[in-house]
């Protein structure tokens, strides 16, 4: 997903190995706000045929897939891994929280958000999703799913069996079938489940800090397995969970493929085909889980990355690049920034189009602003806190 950070810097008289991975990011970051623009402004550009924001975040589940376990193996360490990760994640992620409660006498909390103590603790994890609660800005959902990710594939790293991706992701698009078949809603009950699920993330956590190396392992593997159970178990969509994780682990067989030219392109067309049959046999929740308009969706997603690693060794455009560094911030503060817009203007479908039109600019160029503001004073400076964190620790034993 969005969230592997910023790789690489950008030179026009160079091809930078992993500028590509930026560019696809911020066309998935393009997309999903658009997809909640539309709601309001021009709507009749919406598409209906497939889903603008599954599309992005699948778009950003495929870099996190590519992207993540290599970090993981580079540092060659669970702790360094984990301080980069939180503080590439929560400070933004706290800030905007902070933002959303403190603007909530003028622009209300979202309906559905019930603010107790397993909100608290959803929302603490990163794992709301999966524990059935809302997020308090929509966009937030996602995150949970990028957070079991770095759990499932940190246990598998512990084990020995992180480079089997294929087979993971086989694995995982399997389980989605059999969850489609089982569930029409979570097996876990959402308020004791957050809480029992903070308890093991505290104390797992605590483990891979500060105990001794079987300790530290211990610590690792009951975060996995406590991620597993939640995204086969809890989550709003039950079916969806499952097969997040095999978008994320076919982008990591397609880094291996691309390389280290360990096959696995047989397992990821596997894996594909059990993805694209999953809502035939799922209970309808919403349009944009019909087969028809899933499988397209899925189709355009796995395009993009495609071209992405097509063109991987040419000279991106600046812009798209930018977009893409400023892509956590765009996918988090669009939201609310789109709340207060509305608020301050009024609801744009009631005006003329070329009204809609202009107010749309101004919102991107507002977004944009912003997102540039809150990488820069924000995402940089607490991932190079992250980065001297992590590299301060004393090698695992």
């Amino acid at each position: 997903m969005l969230t592997a950070g910023h790789l690489v810097r950008v030179s026009t008289a160079a091809r930078p190995r992993l500028a590509w991975l930026d560019a696809v990011r911020g066309l998935g970051a393009t997309a999903v706000m658009l997809e909640h623009m539309l709601y309001r402004f021009l709507p009749g550009l919406r598409p209906y045929w497939f889903n603008l924001g599954i599309y992005g975040v699948l778009v950003f589940f495929l870099v996190s897939g590519y992207v993540i376990p290599a970090s993981l193996e580079h540092r060659g360490d669970v702790r360094a891994f984990w301080v980069g990760r939180l503080f590439r994640l929560y400070p933004l992620y706290l800030v905007v929280i902070a933002a959303v409660m403190a603007a909530a006498p003028v622009v209300p909390l979202r309906g559905d958000l019930t603010p107790d103590l397993a909100a608290l603790a959803g929302h603490a994890t990163m794992l709301v999703d999966v524990l059935g609660s809302p997020g308090v800005v929509e966009t937030m959902w996602t995150l949970s799913y990028e957070m079991v990710f770095y759990l499932v594939v940190a246990a598998l790293f512990a084990t020995g069996t992180h480079r089997r991706s294929g087979l993971w992701a086989v694995a995982f698009a399997a389980a989605a079938l059999v969850v489609a078949l089982a569930l029409a809603v979570p097996a876990l009950t959402p308020g004791p489940a957050s809480l029992v699920t903070l308890a093991v993330f505290a104390a797992g956590f605590g483990c891979v800090a500060a105990g001794p190396g079987w300790v530290r392992t211990a610590g690792t593997l009951a975060l996995g397995a406590l991620a597993v159970t939640l995204v086969l178990l809890g989550g709003r969509t039950p079916w969806l969970g499952p097969a997040i994780l095999a978008v994320m682990f076919i982008g990591t067989a397609l880094y291996r493929w691309d390389t280290e030219r360990i096959s696995g392109l047989r397992a990821v067309a596997a894996a594909v085909v059990l993805l694209a049959i999953v809502p035939f046999f799922a209970v309808p929740s919403t349009w944009w889980a019909a087969p028809r308009v899933w499988i397209t969706t899925v189709v355009l997603a796995g395009a993009t990355f495609a071209l992405g690693i097509a063109v991987r060794d040419r000279v991106v455009p600046r812009p798209l690049v930018w977009l893409g560094v400023i892509s956590y911030s765009v996918y988090l503060v669009h939201v609310p920034l789109l709340k207060l817009f509305l608020t301050i203007t009024g609801d744009p479908a009631r005006m003329p189009v070329l009204t809609q039109a202009a107010l749309a600019a101004a919102f991107i160029a507002v977004v944009l602003g912003v997102s540039a503001l809150t990488y820069r004073y924000v995402e940089r400076p607490m991932q190079r806190v992250g980065r001297g964190l992590a590299m301060s620790l004393p090698a695992e034993r």
